[in-house]
């Protein structure tokens, strides 16, 4: 993605005098032992975006919940047009212009956009039943006003991710919101996506709107943001215009330290532990051949959709391929089932850790045992002083803060869950690891880690697939890069070779001739 500088606000909103139509003044706000916030104060200003940042648990999903009204602040207060407001719900929030657009959208998927788009304030005809017309029409407007071509008509359900987010900030502007509110909105989207996501949200700036963007990726808040403000351990650490700030500079506001992004430990390319031939799964992708060999880290970039995830989970045995062939250690394999990949030495880390990689309910030590209770406690009586000390094993090894591994990993935070389930399928003893979108929404700190944890493991030996929509990581992190475009692979670009421009030109289904020039 080219990154360039956000143009200056037309209304002037750093000049002093104006009054912010949102700000935060001394607030405070604890859970139990936990100081999620310490006298923050932050200024939301009209025809602004102002981006907010700090690890996870630094405060700021907090902040986003105090501003739409699910918390109430201990101490401190909302201002709202400089005077103290208390906000008792999010559609108290809502009716005093605070829109906010949470990470995962919030929508009725058996109801239509439109329905969704006035939820809660539906227009009225004239003996007070829903004018169903009008909504239609207004919903139009809307989504005209954005340069979106979205049917109101159309059921939720089935709808892309990128759409949704969109039906959130139209949902924002039926109320005329006068702060919009997004908390990581690009974290489930391709890169084309971010981009028209962008320009809705200048086009929202434009109009005199104060933006607040919350995002661990530090590349979009130089793109989009006017100016930052980095939080660390619920406390305001600086605030700042984007242009006197570097990427760096934020890291180290943040974790109080600089940090190494994309650390690579020298590894050295073994024998070939994986070979993929003419693979095809219907509807799903086609003609799929790669190798992976031992040391080595093989990326797969491409836009939502392209068949990355689909290919992973025929190779982990969850899908079925209707043609081609996969071998392993040099012999054909064909698994009906996760089990029986993982016997043959394949693990894979899922795309979404909640729903597919960990029960949020159990242990540390529970998690990481699940997938090898059979081996490791083969006449069905564990142990527990078995299971805690090789949780505790993989704890130390991957650097798991945690009060021990008898914590719940709903207690931990997004950065040492994405930890433990790696540390589950590598309690597995895999030769090939497949990772999905291993740093999807974990922080600065936490993504380092986790590179540190991939390099480490190419280091000794694995052969490791990894999938990434973040360009930048899996431009660093991988040997090879395999680019994929509607189900088949464009092109492999070797690392030395490789840049975001080509990447991406591959990924929009680009021939190798227009790859080269356009180089």
């Amino acid at each position: 993605m080219t990154q360039s500088k956000p143009s200056p606000s037309e209304s002037n909103a750093a000049s002093p005098g104006v009054i912010p139509p949102v700000a935060l003044s001394g607030v405070s706000k604890r859970f139990g032992a936990t100081q999620a916030l310490a006298d923050v104060s932050l200024a939301l200003l009209p025809g602004e975006v102002h981006g907010l940042v700090g690890e996870n648990g630094a405060g700021k999903s907090t902040i986003v919940k105090v501003l739409a009204g699910i918390h109430q602040p201990d101490s401190g207060a909302v201002l709202l047009d400089g005077k103290p407001v208390l906000l008792h719900g999010p559609a108290q929030a809502r009716s005093l212009g605070i829109a906010v657009v949470h990470q995962e959208p919030r929508l009725f998927p058996d109801l239509t956009v439109a329905e969704n788009v006035f939820m809660g304030h539906t227009p009225k005809g004239s003996l007070g039943s829903v004018n169903w017309r009008e909504m239609v029409r207004s919903s139009d407007r809307i989504f005209e006003s954005l340069s979106v071509q979205i049917d109101p008509t159309a059921v939720v359900r089935g709808l892309s991710m990128a759409d949704q987010q969109l039906i959130e900030i139209a949902k924002a502007l039926s109320v005329e919101a006068r702060v919009l509110v997004l908390d990581e909105p690009t974290a489930s989207l391709s890169a084309h996506e971010v981009e028209r996501l962008f320009a809705i949200v200048r086009q929202t700036r434009d109009r005199g709107v104060a933006v607040l963007f919350v995002s661990h990726r530090l590349e979009e808040v130089f793109q989009l943001c006017e100016r930052a403000t980095v939080l660390r351990d619920g406390r305001h650490v600086i605030t700042a215009p984007t242009t006197e700030l570097t990427a760096p500079d934020l890291v180290r506001h943040m974790v109080g330290r600089a940090v190494t992004m994309f650390p690579r430990s020298h590894a050295q390319i073994g024998d070939m532990l994986l070979e993929v031939r003419g693979l095809t799964r219907l509807g799903a992708f086609r003609d799929i051949s790669f190798s992976v060999h031992a040391g080595e880290i093989v990326g797969l970039a491409g836009l939502v959709g392209a068949g990355r995830t689909e290919v992973a989970r025929v190779l982990f045995g969850l899908d079925r391929a209707d043609s081609g062939e996969v071998l392993f250690a040099g012999k054909r394999v064909s698994f009906k089932t996760p089990s029986e990949a993982l016997g043959a030495g394949i693990a894979y880390v899922p795309e979404d850790r909640h729903l597919d990689g960990l029960v949020s309910s159990f242990s540390i030590a529970e998690n990481v045992t699940l997938p090898i209770l059979p081996r490791l406690f083969p006449r069905l009586f564990t142990r527990k002083n078995t299971e805690r000390d090789l949780a505790a094993d993989y704890v130390g090894q991957l650097r798991i803060r945690s009060t021990g591994v008898d914590e719940l990993v709903e207690a931990l935070s997004g950065g040492n869950q994405q930890k433990v389930v790696i540390a589950k399928w590598l309690a597995t003893k895999p030769k090939v690891l497949i990772l999905d979108e291993p740093t999807r929404g974990v922080d600065i700190g936490a993504k380092a880690e986790v590179h540190r944890i991939i390099s480490d493991l190419a280091a000794a030996g694995l052969g490791i697939v990894l999938i990434s929509s973040e360009l930048p990581e899996v431009l660093a992190m991988s040997d090879r890069i395999l680019v994929l475009h509607e189900g088949r692979i464009e092109t492999e670009i070797p690392r030395a070779e490789a840049t975001e421009e080509r990447v991406m030109f591959a990924a929009t289904g680009q021939n190798a001739e227009e790859i080269v020039s356009g180089a």
